[in-house]
C-alpha cells in the first residue's frame, strides 16, 4: 500500500477509501503517537468537521478512537478547518482533528491533524502515524478513558479573533458584500465575521444540507456570484471552498480576483504598514509572471516554493515570512493564523477596499495577469522530464523565444505517469503555440 498521507491530509471518497474503521486506526494511532512526543498530563483534543453527510459518522469514529485511547475531546461540530487551527491554539490544546476534503465534490472526505500550536504535522510525525497503525495498543479502562464534551459555541471564539484582527470598530461599515461559502463550513461563521465587521452582506449558498457542498458554488464555481455582484450592485464578492482555507473574489464588474492578485493588493498593503517581514511574499512556483512583475516594480521579494501550502507555510515558519499563498486562494497571514484562510483573507481585503478609497477592480489592476496555458501530458515517465537531453534543450529554446515575455515550466506529477506543461506568454494564442509544441515533445521524448 502507497503512503495514507498526501499533501493535505489523509483523503477519499468516505465509506470506500476513508471508512469509519480507518478514521478511528489513524486517530488511535496519532493519539499514540502525539502523546509519545509529549508525554506528560493526560491529553486533550478538539475535532471538527464540514457539513459532509459523511463528516457525521466520521466524526463519530474519531471521537470514539480519541477517547478509546485515553485523550480528553471536545467536539465542536461544523467548523472551518483555520477556525479548528486557531481553537488548537487559542485553547492550548495538545492537537486537533479536522474532517474535510476541502474543494473536493461531496462523496469524499478527508482527515488531517493539527498539533500543539495550530501547526501541521511534518512529514516524519504522519509516517509515525502510519507506522503505529499496525501495532498493538494498551486500551485505557474505567477513569483513563477519554471524556466527551460538545461545544459548539467554541465557533465564536473564532469569529471575535477574525473580526478583531482588523484592528478597528466597524472597520467595513458602508461595504456592501455578496458571500459564497460554498454550503459548507463558514456558511454560519463567515456570514456573522462580515456582519460583526460592519458590512452589508448578500449571502447566498449558505445552507448546508450535508449533500451540496462545492455543488456548483464557492471558489471552484464563481458563475453564480459573479452575476449575483453585479445584480445586488455590491462592492465586491466572496468565493470560499467547503473549509474555507482558500477564498477567490469577484470585483463589482464581475471579473475574477485570483490568489495572486489578493496577494499582490495585501503585500503592497502589508509593506506600506510595516507588516511585510524583510519585504517579501512567499509563493509557488505557480503563480502568474505578472505577480512576479508587480511585486517586482514595488521591491517586494518572492520567496518561491514547490506547489502546496504547506511548503509555503514551511518557509514562511522558518524565515518569519509573514505573508504567503498561492494562485488558487490559499493565503496564510502568519500574524493572524498558522494556516490559509478564506475568510481572514477576505476580510482584509474587503478593508483594503474601505481603506483606500479604491474599488478592487483598482487594487487588483497592481498586476496584470499573464495569458497561462497548462497542458497535461499522460502516459509518459515523469522521472525523465528533467533529465531528457532534447526535452531539456526544447524548454530553453521556448524560454529565449519568450525573451523574458513569458515563462515555462515543467511539473512532472508526484503520483502518475504525467508531466504538466505550463506556459505564459503575452498573448493566449503564443502561450498555447509553445505549450502544445513542448507538449509534442514531451510526449515523444519520454513515452512509455
Amino acid at each position: 500500500m502507497g503512503r495514507l498521507f498526501g499533501t493535505d491530509g489523509v483523503r477519499g471518497r468516505a465509506n470506500d477509501v476513508l471508512t469509519a474503521d480507518l478514521a478511528l486506526g489513524l486517530t488511535v494511532a496519532a493519539a499514540h503517537v502525539l502523546a509519545e512526543a509529549d508525554p506528560g498530563e493526560r491529553m486533550r483534543a478538539i475535532v471538527g468537521r464540514d457539513p459532509r453527510a459523511s463528516g457525521e459518522f466520521l466524526e463519530s469514529a474519531v471521537v470514539a478512537g480519541l477517547a478509546s485511547s485515553g485523550v480528553d475531546v471536545i467536539r465542536v461540530g461544523v467548523i472551518p478547518t483555520p477556525g479548528l487551527a486557531f481553537l488548537v491554539a487559542d485553547l492550548d490544546l495538545d492537537f486537533g482533528v479536522m474532517l474535510s476534503a476541502s474543494h473536493n465534490p461531496m462523496p469524499d472526505n478527508g482527515i488531517k491533524f493539527f498539533a500543539r500550536g495550530g501547526v501541521k504535522l511534518p512529514d516524519e510525525v504522519e509516517d509515525l502515524i502510519e507506522e503505529q497503525l499496525t501495532k498493538d495498543w494498551v486500551r485505557p479502562t474505567g477513569g483513563d478513558v477519554g471524556r466527551i464534551s460538545d461545544q459548539p459555541e467554541l465557533a465564536d471564539l473564532y469569529v471575535q479573533h477574525l473580526v478583531d484582527s482588523l484592528g478597528a470598530t466597524s472597520p467595513l461599515e458602508g461595504l456592501k458584500v455578496v458571500l459564497d461559502p460554498a454550503n459548507g463550513a463558514a456558511s454560519r461563521t463567515a456570514v456573522e465575521s462580515f456582519v460583526h465587521a460592519g458590512a452589508t452582506v448578500v449571502p447566498i449558498h449558505n445552507a448546508p444540507d450535508g449533500l451540496n457542498i462545492n455543488d456548483n458554488c464557492g471558489s471552484t464555481h464563481l458563475e453564480s456570484l459573479q452575476k449575483a455582484v453585479v445584480a445586488h450592485g455590491a462592492d465586491l464578492g466572496i468565493g470560499l471552498d467547503g473549509d474555507a482555507d482558500r477564498c477567490l473574489a469577484v470585483d463589482a464588474t464581475g471579473t475574477v480576483v485570483d490568489g495572486d492578485q489578493i496577494m499582490a493588493i495585501l503585500a503592497i498593503a502589508m509593506k506600506a504598514k510595516g507588516h511585510l517581514h524583510q519585504d517579501t511574499v512567499v509563493a509557488t512556483v505557480m503563480s502568474n509572471l505578472g505577480f512576479m512583475k508587480a511585486m517586482k516594480a514595488h521591491d517586494i521579494h518572492v520567496d518561491i516554493t514547490k506547489v502546496g501550502d504547506r511548503y509555503v507555510v514551511e518557509s514562511m515558519n522558518a524565515n518569519g515570512f509573514t505573508l504567503g499563498g498561492e494562485q488558487s486562494g490559499h493565503v496564510i497571514m502568519s500574524e493572524f493564523s498558522t494556516t490559509g484562510d478564506g475568510t481572514l483573507t477576505a476580510l482584509h481585503v474587503a478593508a483594503q477596499v474601505l481603506s483606500t478609497g479604491k474599488s478592487l477592480a483598482e487594487l487588483a489592476s497592481v498586476m496584470t495577469r499573464f495569458p497561462q496555458v497548462m497542458i497535461n501530458v499522460g502516459g509518459v515517465d515523469r522521472t525523465r522530464a528533467n533529465l531528457d537531453h532534447d526535452v531539456v534543450h526544447a524548454v530553453a529554446e521556448a524560454e529565449a523565444q519568450l525573451a523574458g515575455a513569458g515563462r515555462v515550466l515543467l511539473r512532472p506529477s508526484g503520483t502518475e505517469p504525467l508531466v504538466r506543461v505550463m506556459v505564459e506568454a503575452d498573448t493566449e494564442e503564443r502561450a498555447r503555440e509553445v505549450a502544445e509544441s513542448l507538449a509534442e515533445v514531451v510526449k515523444r521524448r519520454l513515452v512509455l
